[in-house]
């Protein structure tokens, strides 16, 4: 699970965009243009895969307009869903035209939106979260165990004034905490956190990406536990929390080689592109604490209410993880897909978590990843995520390459929690603080 570094050769590394349809006919030019009147003919949806879905969404979200009413995946017929508002015919007839299966809906993306602002002014209590679930057309507020009394009859009262066909409410059994820690282990200010994805940034130098709250805990970080510097976070760039949770850490040594891979038990996964979640899309994440687990997107832009402060903007998933794992990399395929943030439950009860999409953090930091350029792909002993990694076990490395030792008994759960000792009292324990939430300190 190491996210190698290897100080020599500089990474060139392509701009991170998301990730291209093959085949860009899927919209046709005259796709949302007046069909021949009277036709109620539809094309046969076509099969796409997870990737391709988010891109088509993307494409044909800004061409129905006020008809868009969001959109998933459906990883068994891989095919992808929108949702629609009202009965124009041409609107349909166009997104079927384009490959997609159309779902006539009752709520519009404003009527959700304005939900979410009703529920952002009433109900922004600790320990909640709440995102759009484009499978019911409603809003899914989660509340976790912390959620009690008076703050609960809050959050109910606010979910039923919106109506039952608007919103829901669900207990989680956990309590939702940020998870420092992650794909590889790196350590700093008593914390320990995972790197996501190496990247190059704005300046041409190598750098890597990692949970917001874990920038904001300490300026420099190691390798290992109690190492030497190997990376200074970019504080104007540290985000956490507000809108997002990202930050971006500089590589001390300008020459060290960050190819953009993630490493899976030995098999060596090179991230070629970022590209845009969508609902229903499968995902692995990679982190120093629980190493691989695999899920789906199961909602777009989440809104979690940690302790420390809301954030916006993230993707939610049924992936499990645990305190150490913050800031690893979440991928489908060869594409970057986000960082882990937070959540509650473990990987052994599972839960819900969250992740911020790569693509917006990439945007804010003005870094770039892939594989187009020297240096774009990893060789055989390049560690997960890119971290930089090599014999010295990168920037991530610690917890998964040859001195991975160090990262996996650094207290995984205590990071996540509190700070104090994280990163090196085994016994702080994932089950002690097995939220990520807590784990801002890494």
């Amino acid at each position: 699970m190491s996210h190698k570094r290897t100080p020599k050769r500089k990474a060139v590394i392509a701009a991170g965009s998301v990730a291209a349809l093959g085949a860009a006919a899927l919209i046709l030019p005259n796709a949302m243009a007046s069909q021949d009147e009277g036709s109620s003919s539809s094309a046969a949806p076509k099969t796409v895969n997870a990737a391709q879905a988010a891109d088509l969404v993307s494409q044909l979200a800004p061409q129905l307009g006020e008809a868009f009413a969001g959109s998933y995946y459906d990883k068994e017929q891989q095919q992808l869903i929108i949702n629609v508002v009202g009965d124009n015919n041409n609107v349909i007839v166009g997104a079927e035209q384009a490959g997609a299966v159309v779902r006539e809906v009752a709520n519009s993306m404003s009527e959700l939106k304005a939900a979410e602002q009703t529920l952002k002014s009433e109900a922004t209590v600790p320990g909640t979260a709440w995102s759009v679930d484009p499978r019911t057309n409603k809003i899914q507020v989660t509340a976790d165990s912390t959620v009690k009394g008076s703050n609960w009859d809050q959050v109910e009262s606010t979910v039923k004034s919106l109506g039952s066909d608007m919103a829901s409410v669900k207990r989680s059994a956990g309590e939702f905490k940020t998870f420092a820690a992650g794909g590889d282990a790196i350590f700093g200010g008593g914390s320990r956190c995972s790197l996501g994805f190496n990247v190059t940034n704005a300046e041409g130098d190598p750098a890597f990406l990692t949970a917001g709250h874990c920038a904001v805990a300490a300026a420099e970080w190691s390798e290992e536990e109690g190492g030497a510097p190997i990376g200074t976070v970019d504080a104007e760039t540290a985000t956490f929390p507000g809108e997002g949770d990202f930050g971006l850490v500089n590589y001390d040594d300008p020459a060290t080689e960050a190819p953009s891979t993630v490493n899976l038990d030995g098999e060596t996964v090179d991230i070629a592109q970022a590209a845009e979640a969508e609902v229903g899309m499968p995902v692995t994440r990679m982190g120093s604490t629980t190493g691989q687990d695999s899920g789906t997107v199961t909602a777009l832009n989440a809104t979690v209410n940690y302790a420390e402060g809301t954030v916006t903007g993230l993707i939610q998933t049924d992936v499990c993880a645990e305190p150490g794992d913050s800031g690893g990399s979440l991928f489908n395929e060869n594409s970057a897909i986000g960082l882990t943030s937070g959540g509650s439950g473990d990987c052994t009860v599972g839960g819900e978590t969250f992740f911020q999409p790569v693509t917006t953090a990439l945007e804010a930091t003005g870094a770039t990843l892939g594989d187009g350029g020297a240096g774009g792909g990893a060789d055989e002993e390049e560690g997960a995520g890119g971290a930089g990694a090599g014999e010295e076990a990168g920037a991530g490395g610690a917890g998964a390459g040859e001195e991975a030792g160090d990262g996996e008994e650094a207290g995984d759960g205590e990071e996540a929690g509190a700070g104090e000792e994280a990163g090196a009292d085994e016994e702080a324990g994932v089950e002690e603080e097995s939220g990520f939430i807590e784990g801002l300190t890494g």
